[in-house]
């Protein structure tokens, strides 16, 4: 059996989303003229490159390096970020930023400790990743509320059209898939497991 860790994949996906995030959140910080909303940004951007690089640091700790994927959307999340022509409410409606906290429903990150063999250094890192990023979906929330406030109108979800990209969606499909991977790896691992016991127990049935 390989001695390759099984949550590499989740790692790796985590950090690469973290990093891309934290790209586009500075484009729009850079361009912003509401205090509340660059405060709210730097906050969030401030972890999301934390995050990026502390994944892609555990990587290498376990013996491994980062694989980077080609994103085809981030090209276009960078545009909405750095937009004069945008308002900061449209913004956070392109990008999903409205609807990040959950509450009390289940996440994306419910799954993240599916696999019993993370170590603790992993298990930490993981543990303080997932309260941040839900701690941050309640700031964006509540940032994202109070821009509808001041625009006079109540909040709804995030709006979609041709050009515009919701960049939530993009990170959330990104952790999902990394989550997916580490449930399909955990599985054929555990198959392999009882398909290996029961050839043990067939071979010492007939002795």
């Amino acid at each position: 059996m390989s001695d390759k860790p099984t949550f590499l994949g989740l790692l790796n996906g985590v950090s690469l989303a973290e990093s891309a995030a934290h790209c586009y959140l500075e484009e729009w910080i850079a361009v912003t003229e509401h205090d509340g909303v660059r405060a709210t940004l730097q906050k969030v951007s401030a972890r999301e490159g934390e995050h990026g690089l502390a994944f892609a640091k555990r990587i290498n700790e376990l013996g491994y390096n980062l694989k980077r994927k080609d994103d085809p959307g981030q090209a276009k999340r960078m545009e909405i970020a750095g937009s004069c022509e945008m308002s900061d409410l449209e913004k956070m409606e392109a990008f999903g930023l409205g609807r990040l906290d959950s509450g009390d429903k289940p996440d994306v990150f419910e799954n993240f400790f599916a696999d019993k063999t993370i170590d603790p250094v992993t298990g930490a890192l993981l543990g303080r990743y997932i309260a941040e990023e839900r701690d941050s979906g309640r700031a964006l929330k509540a940032c994202y509320e109070q821009l509808c406030a001041e625009a006079g109108r109540p909040a709804r979800s995030s709006s979609r059209s041709d050009d515009r990209i919701a960049a939530l969606d993009a990170k959330v499909d990104a952790v999902c898939g990394a989550v997916e991977e580490l449930k399909d790896l955990i599985t054929s691992r555990l198959s392999g497991e009882s398909s290996k016991n029961g050839s043990k127990s067939r071979t010492t049935a007939s002795r």
